[in-house]
């Protein structure tokens, strides 16, 4: 189910974002009155799941689901269509237009997928607002997984900066680290100020694994509710009970506690739990899953939130600088892939992409990665690449500047060329998925 879960939001979320990205190349067509043959969601080749004519345009949804497109009359596109382009032009067609009008054409979906960011971003931000977590409130310090460990962070340090800059969303400090190649972070460790440099080559290790959530915060493990069938609550433990350790080791966070109680599977142990003042030993029988039913308190029980409402007025200008924030993070993070050893490996196809969703439902969840979905989307459509959106405007900007038209013949073999190009990177990024599976 979570995976089903994942996939509909994955296509819901990629539907969208296609549907506004062709609507703005067949919006600014129209505006130019260019004729726009077929508008599809999904590629249909050899058939299409359902389609209808309404005035020109043909409009259907195809069975594959690797985007979209609008077929412009009079252009070398996807569709290949080479006899439409032997007969002469004819006014209504793309080819005809001046080349001011063609590039604005061309430039449509790039420019809806950014204004859809920012009006996702706005909705987001009006209805939900904003809140983290800042690092100041993180008083127990964090928690490292092997890869925060290589990198030289330890359990129960207390991040102060990064590269001597603070960081107040704590949620941030690994987007911070890696967008911003950091060569050292601030911490306090035992209560000391320390400096820990981030070794040669971290940064590629941080790029190539699925998750680069590898620093999360400490906090005390207090029993909140349990499962019906709960081994914990058959040996009496109770709601704000604190659970401290296991048999004679200590474990005073929930972290530590989550990673210790699975290696006790089908075994008898000893829980102690703090309940109020006293000391409580409960003997509890660990099934085969490794966890005994017990849900912590939320972190809002332990850490002060920093929240930040909007109204439609102030949430305008706050969503322009959300998207244009994440537009930069995504040009860094392009940069990164050509700055850093064998970070070609962290390229991912859907796999990826499908990932970054949660497995339960979260509106607020789904519109942001929309969002970010999008402007990545605009990005890469625009890069100088034929048979994307930037090839065409790259042409474009040549005819403007030398007075004349590349040919129809260098034109096709250019189209050819941008979509083996286009084909063999999404091999390759939905082989490194595969691959990282295996080894994950």
């Amino acid at each position: 189910m979570d995976i089903f879960i994942k996939i509909v939001q994955l296509l819901l979320s990629l539907s969208i974002l296609v549907i506004f990205h062709e609507l703005g190349h067949f919006t600014a067509a129209k505006i130019f009155k260019t004729r726009v043959e077929k508008f599809y969601l999904f590629f249909n080749p050899w058939f299409a799941l359902f389609k209808f004519k309404r005035g020109e345009t043909e409009y259907g949804l195809g069975w594959l689901p690797l985007g979209g497109y609008v077929k412009i009359s009079g252009m070398i596109d996807e569709s290949m269509d080479k006899e439409q382009m032997k007969q002469p032009p004819q006014p209504w067609e793309f080819r005809s237009k001046p080349a001011w009008q063609r590039l604005i054409i061309m430039l449509g979906g790039v420019t809806v997928n950014l204004l859809l960011a920012i009006a996702i971003y706005i909705m987001i931000l009006f209805v939900w607002g904003e809140q983290y977590l800042p690092t100041s409130q993180v008083k127990y310090g964090i928690s490292v997984d092997s890869l925060g460990y290589q990198m030289g962070l330890r359990n129960g340090d207390k991040i102060v900066s990064v590269d001597h800059k603070e960081v107040e969303d704590f949620a941030a400090i690994p987007k911070t680290i890696l967008l911003e190649q950091a060569g050292s972070v601030q911490v306090l460790r035992d209560g000391k100020p320390f400096d820990v440099i981030i070794p040669k080559g971290f940064l590629s290790k941080m790029i190539n694994k699925i998750s680069a959530d590898f620093i999360s915060f400490q906090m005390p493990f207090e029993a909140d509710r349990f499962n019906t069938d709960s081994p914990a609550k058959v040996a009496g433990m109770k709601v704000n009970d604190r659970i401290i350790g296991i048999n004679d080791t200590i474990l005073p966070f929930f972290d530590q506690f989550r990673k210790t109680i699975p290696r006790y599977k089908n075994q008898t142990v000893k829980i102690i739990v703090l309940r109020n003042e006293d000391t409580v030993r409960l003997t509890v029988k660990v099934p085969s899953k490794g966890l005994i039913g017990v849900y912590p308190k939320l972190p809002s029980a332990y850490f002060q939130f920093k929240e930040k409402s909007f109204n439609l007025f102030s949430a305008v200008p706050a969503g322009f600088t959300k998207t244009f924030k994440a537009a930069g993070d995504y040009l860094k993070s392009i940069r990164i892939l050509f700055s850093q050893e064998k970070a070609y490996e962290s390229v991912g196809g859907f796999i990826s992409i499908g990932s970054i969703f949660p497995s339960v439902w979260n509106w607020e969840v789904f519109w942001s990665w929309t969002a970010f979905l999008s402007i990545m989307l605009a990005i890469l459509n625009v890069l100088p690449i034929p048979a994307l959106d930037g090839g065409h405007v790259l042409f474009l900007f040549y005819e403007i500047i030398f007075r004349r038209k590349p040919s129809d013949k260098f034109m096709e073999y250019a189209q050819y060329t941008g979509m083996i190009l286009l084909f063999a990177l999404l091999i390759f990024a939905n082989a490194n998925d595969v691959i990282k599976l295996f080894r994950h």
